[in-house]
């Protein structure tokens, strides 16, 4: 080697004088020499440690500035922000290379002091041992600086997202000064002049620089992305911005050049920008906790995937030896060794492929599990307006599909780099057999997929409508089943059918533009491995490379293996894509507003005097955050000014007009609300009674409990003091009896009590009681008031939301609510001399006493005792309403289930459900088309491995334009055949899976009432959503997938065996083996799948449940306890899903194996035979579809096992297309036009009873009422009140007597004809999502005078005309954005628009105040005075003006008369009632 030039091997440390060294020279010597080097990395260093040092003083002056400042400020107890536990990867790289260099340092400074000379040998060695201590001490002291700063990057509160600029700059010039010493050493080593040891030591540096060159250049830490996807489950950013993140998915030109920034610096130059305006910066934060929790597993099976690859080519390499081995003969042990490595291939290829496919199987599993998870305790989070703008159908499908879609890609992502790898493998092996003629197949390979990922794109696009339109269908249909008893009442089927059967048309164009675009894919893929074919052996033919059928079936058998890997390539394109759609959605749902733990102050000692404040708000200002988005947030402000004190023990109420926001104010307190501004404080644990009942799905002792352990003692006193004791009684099982889906089978009384008792037993601190009273008779109120508020809860601090005045003197403080503001506060008495809103309240309450007090002097000299009235053992209670139809027509009454458990057939898929599915769109005809289609186009295929075997055997000439020619046509048959076939297949599915969808559909709708009793809506849900899903997609591809595997599979064998036809013989008995594994494996997996639809239904069940329930369950701290009950049944539903996975892989493993032997004794039947019985030409093509055989055979007999079992599918679909359908819609004879005229009602021997072999509910009414008279009926809890307007209404039909009105019997009317033709306001006032002109008139036939109109008559009017939208003003989910007295107003104005002779109202005033009831009794007075009213009531004041009153009792007419009369009997019922209303306050 060349000797060195002088600068780069001295040690000196001064440059030579100016004389005997050129200008380059001195700046190579300053650059390249070794001492000049270390200093200015020396220098590099102390700047550096200058930069950080005055960093970190003026950050310790800014903390010590602000503590200062906000020390005044500070409140005790204020929660300590949380602070962040995880660390990247990224950020533990960068802590560990800088601690490296730092220890590297350190250990070098040693050996500098112990190792090299105080004086070296002459000036120039000193000032080099000086040197490089002093530069070791820099680099030390600079690195130890530099780890420093890394790990404070975790310290704070929050984690900081990129690396500081100053440590950057560091690391990079490090790198590329390290870079700059590797490169001078390098050109030591090769002149053979190293400074030892520090040259080896360059490159060492050089290593561990790399990655902190990587971290300065990308700046991450790395923290970011790990925060986010810790907070996936842990803890969001209530504000998270949902703009899309413009630097993640920027060009390579706009990220070199900056435009990625334009749209921000355009949007900021127009206006002044807000946090939402500025993109995310994190990628995916779902995919990031994904990967860092599961890459151990995600690694292993890339492992098994390579090891697939490294043994699958064994089998096609071997071919051509076969070939020459029988034409030219040869030694039989060569020929054994041939046959066992086939064989040992072969079960190599086979083991690794499953453990491959079960490996990967297992992680998408435990992934599905984690985001099932992780979208349950999102759920749990949501703030109000985010809940409402995902709506509880959308969340559920996150759950059901989107979860399922991103844990199923995991597998396909290693297709994404297996195929690739794959071919080229191919392509490499086929090179040694045919030369340069295989590049052709490149261009195929590159034009399929080109044309195939060009489709994709497009395809992702439809997939991404498909979806957006089944998630509005599910919404609709998931508020059609909620509502399902209005819309009955009302005669609505047809009108919510309508919009959810257009919404279903849109579903599926978008879904047949999908499938089409599939369809073509399909057909590019199965013509590749064709037009390669004809490429190569074209080419080879132009070329002139000679042909035998070695060669060819060589090639043939390449080609073959080749199918799989391109069609799985874009299925992994096409199952990537709609995971990317799908994890758009869930990043968007995970990354949504949340509830700020900061809004309330939770104090929890409570140990305090008893003048405490135990709930404070202090200047508070609230808004309902409208739509969830917070970007677009519509903020409502509902609540401003707000200043309240409740303190220990106090029982507050909080009272005011319909929409004053009662009702805000506790959810306020809550932490509910969105904290505009202001402070709320609370000290010690929270109990909530929602105003509308959240009942669960268990026993009543369950929903009681909720969660708790049972004390006896205590669970006894809480039923007693909430007056459930009679009711338990009642029912046949007490409180085991099993309460329906949301509550469906208690009265509005008993859930409201049932949920009071949940509070009462959890003995929290502080009670919110949201209009406990509305649902309860005038006795029952009062019972409860006195023995629970005044009772059990004596101690508490209660703040109670109520309408009934007369409690009002028994409370401690009261606050009273007037257009979101506290109007006025204090004790009764004080209030009523400062007169104002609240004396106007109390007045509305004591004008309508008025009567009642009135008509009681007349008795109270006589009676100073009330009635005491017996309710006779009413058992039926228990059994609740309906019938459930499908399981067991007959339920013997002695059953405490209402919910039956899920029926489930077993046993075979019957053919029956094959043909129902087969011939349901175009009857035998199509099934005949699709089996003819497929047999001809098989015939096609082979007839091209035939010709190519026929003209390479040797017989006769070659022929090359001939051999071309022919193969090309009989290709472009084939190509031809394989179009129409497809495109035919996927028009029948597409058919076939609409008409089941209008079946089921329609059948639903035309369900009694009795079926949505007894059936919870998951089931329903889960047949619409994800079986009419499987429907759609996946049946419309297998059915003729199965049909074309089956036929390939009989025609495989055929050819595999004609070689050497004694191999029949051992093929026989390997079929029937077969044929044992499948009906062995088919008994168990057929029953895990149908096990884990039934499994799975309960996790949607309990997630819906909790969607509604969310308030409830975090005001009592519950939500780690749902989460257990989620994972539980999460875990339940899995382990089907595994173990029926393991089951399939355990069939795979053995019919792959079965059809390696069948391979290999036709193999060896070839060598051993004599040449007599064996076709020579053939063998070739023998072994090129036998190769594929068993991975053809383990194909078919999977997918018609999936076929089986997604079948299911149909049979549960069609289970719900032919429920028992109520009585018809309309009759023909047709009523006359405005029936009924007069309103005449009468009433003879009605009995009622919900269900057949249940006791009689209704025991023979007799009624007769005339033509616009106003009729009050009243009675306890459970005497039948609601009953009998189900009856006249037919929701049951009775069992006997009649119904007459104006002369028509009402059970010989169609359905819809009788309930149009009455008005009803149903006990719970109902909205649908929507607008308030679609909520007053869903059908749409009256103009928009005509609406505001009825507004102005219910009071509603002005609350509309303010909204900017006016009559499209929105209405949210189950409209929840007006107050539930506003509900009920505008339910009135329904019935107002509609004007009927006849009026039922169902407790119509329960949820609104004295004044507002009086208000709609004057509207009801002044509209319908004409009208016959049927009005059922708790407050006694209500019914007063009534012109009679109906008291009913167990089933019974017990009074019927005028008010007046009734209290002048002595014994009268009725007199008792009025007796305990008046006297409870």
């Amino acid at each position: 080697s060349s000797a060195a030039p002088w600068w780069l091997a001295t040690t000196a440390c001064s440059p030579p004088p100016l004389s005997s060294a050129s200008l380059p020279d001195r700046l190579a010597f300053l650059l390249l020499s070794p001492c000049p080097q270390r200093a200015l990395l020396a220098a590099l260093d102390l700047l550096f440690l200058l930069a950080a040092l005055a960093l970190s003083l003026r950050a310790r002056l800014h903390h010590h500035y602000r503590a200062r400042q906000d020390h005044h400020e500070q409140e005790p107890l204020l929660a300590k922000p949380a602070r962040y536990r995880g660390r990247g990867l990224r950020h533990r790289i960068a802590l560990g290379a800088s601690s490296a260099l730092a220890a590297a340092s350190l250990l070098l400074l040693a050996l500098a002091f112990l190792l090299l000379p105080a004086r070296g040998d002459g000036e120039d060695g000193g000032d080099w041992a000086a040197l490089q201590r002093a530069f070791l001490a820099a680099h030390l002291l600079a690195h130890l600086a530099a780890a420093g700063t890394v790990a404070a990057e975790k310290a704070g509160a929050a984690p900081a997202r990129a690396h500081p600029p100053h440590l950057r700059a560091f690391w990079l010039a490090t790198a590329l000064l390290a870079a700059l010493f590797s490169g001078s050493a390098a050109a030591r080593f090769v002149a053979s002049e190293p400074v030892l040891p520090d040259d080896p030591i360059a490159f060492a540096g050089l290593v561990l620089s790399l990655p902190l060159l990587y971290f300065a250049v990308d700046g991450s830490s790395g923290l970011a992305e790990s925060a986010a996807a810790t907070s996936t489950t842990e803890e969001e950013p209530s504000g998270a911005s949902e703009a899309a993140t413009s630097y993640a998915t920027a060009s390579w030109l706009s990220l070199a050049t900056f435009s990625w920034i334009n749209p921000l610096i355009t949007k900021g130059y127009r206006a002044a920008l807000g946090a939402q305006d500025v993109p995310q910066v994190a990628g995916h934060p779902v995919i990031t906790a994904l990967l860092r929790s599961f890459w151990p597993q995600f690694l292993l099976t890339a492992a098994l995937g390579v090891a697939h690859l490294s043994v699958m080519y064994i089998g096609p390499s071997l071919v051509d030896r076969f070939v020459q081995f029988v034409r030219r003969g040869g030694d039989m042990t060569d020929g054994l060794r041939l046959v066992g490595i086939l064989l040992a291939g072969k079960a190599a290829e086979t083991l690794a492929s499953h453990h491959y496919e079960f490996q990967g199987q297992k992680l998408g599993m435990r992934i599905h599990a984690a985001l099932l998870a992780v979208v349950y305790r999102k759920s749990l989070r949501l703030s109000t307006g985010a809940r409402r703008a995902h709506g509880a159908g959308t969340i559920v499908n996150y759950m059901e599909v989107d979860a399922e879609e991103v844990s199923n890609v995991t597998h396909e992502l290693h297709n994404l780099w297996l195929m690739p790898l794959q071919i080229a493998v191919a392509l490499a092996l086929l090179y040694t057999h045919l030369g340069p003629s295989v590049l052709t197949a490149v261009a195929a390979i590159a034009v399929v997929t080109v044309v195939v990922a060009l489709a994709n794109r497009r395809n992702m696009e439809y997939q991404f409508k498909f979806l957006g339109k089944r998630d509005e269908r599910m919404k609709a249909i998931t508020e059609l089943l909620n509502y399902m008893r209005v819309i009955k009442l009302q005669a609505w089927e047809e009108t919510f059918g309508s919009k959810i059967s257009e919404l279903r048309e849109a579903e599926l164009g978008w879904l047949a533009k999908s499938m089409y675009f599939m369809c073509a894919n399909t057909i590019v893929l199965w013509s590749g491995p064709l037009a390669m074919t004809v490429l190569v052996f074209g080419t080879c033919v132009l070329t002139g490379v000679k042909l035998d059928a070695g060669k060819v079936f060589t090639a043939t058998a390449f080609f073959r293996m080749l199918d799989g890997p391109m069609q799985s390539f874009p299925e992994a394109i096409a199952a990537v894509t709609q995971a990317t759609v799908s994890l758009g959605r869930l990043d968007r749902y995970l990354l949504d507003a949340e509830l700020a733990d900061t809004t309330v102050e939770h104090v929890l000692d409570t140990d305090t005097g008893p003048d405490r404040v135990v709930v404070e708000v202090h200047d508070g200002m609230f808004a309902w955050d409208v739509r969830g988005k917070k970007e677009s947030a519509k903020e409502e402000t509902v609540l401003k000014g707000i200043n309240m004190k409740v303190r220990k023990g106090e029982l507050a109420a909080v009272v005011g007009m319909v929409g004053s926001g009662k009702s805000s104010l506790l959810s306020c307190i809550m932490g509910e609300m969105d904290k505009v501004s202001g402070k709320v404080r609370v000290c010690g644990s929270t109990a909530y009674v929602a105003q509308t009942a959240w009942i669960q799905n268990g026993t009543i002792q369950e929903n009681i409990l909720f969660g708790q352990p049972v004390d006896a003692e205590r669970y006894k006193e809480v039923t007693r003091s909430c007056c459930l004791q009679k009711d338990l009684e009642m029912m046949e099982f007490g409180d085991q009896t099993e309460i329906g889906e949301r509550g469906i089978n208690l009265s509005g009384g008993q859930k409201q009590r049932i949920q009071l008792a949940r509070a009462v037993y959890q003995n929290c601190d502080v009670y919110l009681l949201d209009d406990v009273f509305s649902a309860v008779d005038a006795h029952t109120g009062s019972y409860i008031f006195k023995e629970c508020l005044r009772g059990m809860l004596k101690g508490k601090t209660i703040l109670l939301v109520t309408h009934q005045v007369d409690f009002l003197h028994n409370v401690d403080n009261i606050f009273v609510m007037k257009d979101g503001m506290i109007a006025q506060s204090g004790k009764f008495d004080e209030l009523l001399e400062a007169g104002s809103g609240f004396s106007a309240l109390v007045a509305a309450h004591d004008s309508s006493m008025e009567l009642v007090e009135h008509n009681r002097q007349v008795e109270k000299t006589e009676h100073s005792q009330p009635a005491v009235v017996r309710i006779p053992s009413l058992r039926s209670r228990s059994i609740g309403k309906g019938e459930k139809v499908i399981v067991a027509p007959e339920i013997e009454a002695a059953t405490s289930k209402i919910i039956q458990e899920e029926e489930r057939e077993s046993g075979q898929v019957s053919w029956r459900v094959y043909k129902l599915y087969m011939t349901e769109a175009w009857g035998w005809w199509g099934v005949v088309g699709i089996f003819g289609l497929s047999l001809v186009w098989q015939a096609s295929d082979m007839a091209s491995d035939y010709w190519l075997s026929y003209e390479t055997s040797g017989v006769i000439p070659f022929n090359p334009s001939l051999f071309i020619g022919v193969y090309v046509a009989i290709a472009g048959v084939s190509m031809v055949l394989q179009v129409i076939k497809t495109f035919l297949e996927t028009v029948m599915g597409l058919q076939t899976a609409q008409i089941f969808f209008r079946k089921m559909f329609d059948s639903i709708l035309h369900a009694p009432m009795s079926f949505f009793d007894t059936t919870p809506s998951g089931r329903i849900l889960s047949r619409a959503s994800s079986d009419q899903t499987t429907i759609d997609v996946v049946l419309a591809f297998f059915v003729g997938l199965t049909i074309s595997m089956y036929i390939s599979v009989l025609s495989t064998i055929v050819v595999t065996c004609q070689v050497a036809w004694p191999s029949v013989i051992a093929v026989i008995p390997l079929l029937l083996l077969n044929i044992w594994y499948r009906n062995r494996y088919l008994a168990t997996s057929r029953e895990l799948t149908r096990l884990e639809g039934v499994t799975k239904a309960p996790v949607i069940d309990h997630f819906t449940e909790t969607v509604v329930g969310a308030t409830t369950i975090r005001c009592f701290k519950k939500e780690n306890e749902f989460f257990q009950e989620n994972l539980e049944r999460i875990n339940s539903s899995l382990r089907m899903y595994f173990h029926n996975y393991a089951a399939n892989e355990w069939l795979g493993f053995r019919l792959e194996l079965i059809g390696t032997l069948v391979l290999s004794i036709t193999a060896f039947l070839m060598i051993s035979l004599p040449s007599n019985f064996i076709k020579k030409e053939f063998v070739g093509m023998s072994l090129s579809y036998g190769l594929s055989l068993n991975s053809l055979v383990y194909f078919a007999i999977s997918i018609s096992c999936m076929l089986e079992n997604d079948m299911v599918a149909v049979e549960r679909v069609n289970q719900f297309s032919t429920l028992p359908s109520e009585a018809a819609w309309r009759k023909e004879d047709h009523l006359p036009p405005n029936w009924p005229t007069h309103g005449d009602i009468d009433i003879s021997d009605l009995k009622v009873r919900y269900r057949p072999n249940t006791p009689l509910i209704l025991k023979g009414i007799n009624v007769s009422i005339r033509g616009g008279e106003k009729i009050g009926v009243v009675g306890r809890t459970g005497s039948g009140k609601s009953t009998l307007i189900q009856a006249l209404f037919r929701l049951v039909e009775p069992a006997e007597g009649k119904m007459i009105i104006d002369g028509v019997d009402l059970c010989a009317l169609g359905l819809h004809d009788l309930r149009s033709r009455f008005g009803i306001i149903p006990q719970e006032p109902v909205l649908f999502e929507g607008t308030i002109r679609s909520n007053i008139d869903p059908v749409g036939q009256y103009s928009d005078a005509e609406i505001w109109l009825a507004l102005e008559r219910c009071q509603l009017k002005d609350v509309v005309a303010s909204k900017a939208e006016k009559l499209d003003a929105l209405v949210a989910d189950s409209g929840e954005n007006w107050s539930v007295g506003q509900r009920q107003l505008l339910c009135l104005g329904r019935v107002i628009l509609k004007q009927n002779q006849i009026l039922f109202m169902d407790e119509a005033t329960a949820s609104v105040d004295s004044q507002t009831d009086a208000t709609i009794q004057k509207i009801t007075r002044e509209q319908f005075s004409s009208c016959t009213i049927i009005s059922i009531a708790h407050r006694i004041p209500t019914v007063m003006d009534c012109d009679r009153v109906l008291v009913l009792d167990a089933g019974l007419v017990k009074e019927f008369d005028a008010p007046s009369r009734l209290l002048e009997q002595p014994e009268s019922l009725f007199g008792a009632m009025v007796q305990e209303y008046a006297d409870r306050s």
